[in-house]
C-alpha cells in the first residue's frame, strides 16, 4: 500500500510541493515548476514519475496516492483520473525539457 506520509519519496515531494492547496491553479503551478526548476531536475522528475506510473501498485492505489499528495488539484474539475493527469504532466515536462 502506498503511504502519503513518505516525505523522502521524490513522487510525494514533487506532488505535494508543486500541487498543494495554496496554488492558484494546477496549470500555474506547473508553469512555475517548468520555469524555475533546472533541466536536470525536470529530467529526474520524468524518471521517477514514470517509474511510479509503471510500478506494480494497482491503478486504484496510484490514483489514491496522487490525489492525497496533490491536494491542490480538484480532479473532477480537471476531468481526468489522477493517473491520467500525472501522465499528461510528464508529457508537458518532457516538452519543456526540449527547450531548456
Amino acid at each position: 500500500m502506498l503511504s502519503s506520509n513518505k516525505i523522502e519519496e521524490p513522487v510525494f515531494q514533487f506532488l505535494a510541493g508543486t500541487f498543494h492547496q495554496d496554488i492558484n491553479s494546477p496549470e500555474e503551478a506547473l508553469e512555475e515548476l517548468l520555469t524555475d526548476e533546472s533541466k536536470e531536475y525536470l529530467e529526474s522528475a520524468v524518471a521517477f514519475l514514470t517509474d511510479f506510473i509503471q510500478s506494480e501498485y494497482s491503478d486504484t492505489e496510484k490514483n489514491d496516492y496522487i490525489q492525497s499528495c496533490a491536494d491542490g488539484v480538484y480532479f473532477p474539475a480537471v476531468g481526468l483520473e489522477p493517473l491520467q493527469w500525472l501522465y499528461e504532466i510528464i508529457e508537458q515536462i518532457k516538452e519543456a525539457i526540449k527547450t531548456k
